[in-house]
């Protein structure tokens, strides 16, 4: 197994260039096809009231969006030149961002997006966009921290385990990766009140993952934080290049209601994290 194409999407954003760039250097790591994916941005009509005026609005912002995607592409379709990369794809899709990643997913191994900047103005939107690609995405998301330039490396990776079908997917997904990594730990993490221990299931999972040509390191942490908090902190402490972890374990409700681990990783990523819902 490993990665034969790559989706990358591609926007008008401060980021897009260093996303381009970095999808591009994995892409030649891998050998891979990569698809740089530009969405026509929707035009708001918000406040507009009067017919006449609200047509004029919309096809001149129709067509302004549209030219942009194809900047967006083109520009793309230049980086990909000068890089050298032997095997690439511009493409451009009316609907919207959400909703067109999530559909030309099916087509790729690994979709690329980006953290979104707390910064940004619309943060909130960006954040909810994502959620839908990560909710209805049927391939892993590599997630680039938004404040990142310099290429992904997978030299020592983190393994986030919780025993949910998302984790065991995610484990399964960012195999090509853990394959080329120096270094693999496999971490579950349960409060002080939880007397649980995993560590029979976690020799099995890395039992699994030797036959795959994985070599792990086990660890079963207690710790009074909350479980995404506790997370970082480790990845901090381990130096890890990479974190691979379900998205969205438990009911979106749920997470809504409680904080899960996926939104405090959305929101706090150091490192590029590899999800898979």
């Amino acid at each position: 197994m490993t990665y034969r194409s790559m989706l990358v999407a591609m926007d008008t954003d401060p980021g897009n260039a260093s996303r381009v760039d970095i999808a591009i250097a994995l892409a030649k790591a891998f050998d891979a096809h990569l698809i740089g994916l530009a969405a026509v941005a929707a035009v708001d009509t918000q406040g507009l009231q009067a017919a006449a005026a609200l047509y004029d609005y919309v096809s001149r912002g129709a067509e302004e969006a549209t030219a942009e995607a194809l900047t967006t592409a083109h520009h793309f379709h230049t980086r990909c030149e000068a890089a050298a990369l032997p095997s690439f794809e511009a493409s451009t899709d009316r609907l919207p961002a959400p909703d067109s990643l999530a559909d030309h997913a099916a087509c790729a191994d690994l979709v690329i997006l980006s953290q979104p900047d707390p910064a940004s103005a619309d943060h909130r939107q960006q954040l909810a966009d994502l959620e839908r690609v990560l909710l209805a995405c049927a391939r892993p998301v590599l997630l680039i921290p938004c404040t990142r330039s310099e290429p992904v490396h997978m030299r020592h990776v983190l393994l986030a385990w919780d025993g949910s079908r998302q984790s065991i997917r995610a484990m399964t997904d960012a195999l090509p990766m853990l394959r080329r990594a120096e270094s693999v730990v496999l971490v579950h993490w349960r409060s002080e009140t939880d007397e649980r221990f995993p560590l029979q299931r976690l020799a099995s999972v890395r039992q699994w993952l030797a036959f795959q040509g994985v070599d792990a390191e086990l660890r079963d942490e207690v710790t009074a934080l909350p479980i995404g908090d506790a997370l970082l902190n480790f990845a901090v402490d381990r130096g890890a290049d990479l974190i691979v972890m379900g998205a969205y374990g438990h009911a979106r409700w749920s997470e809504k209601l409680f904080g899960g681990v996926s939104q405090t990783l959305l929101r706090s990523m150091t490192v590029p994290v590899l999800m898979s819902h």
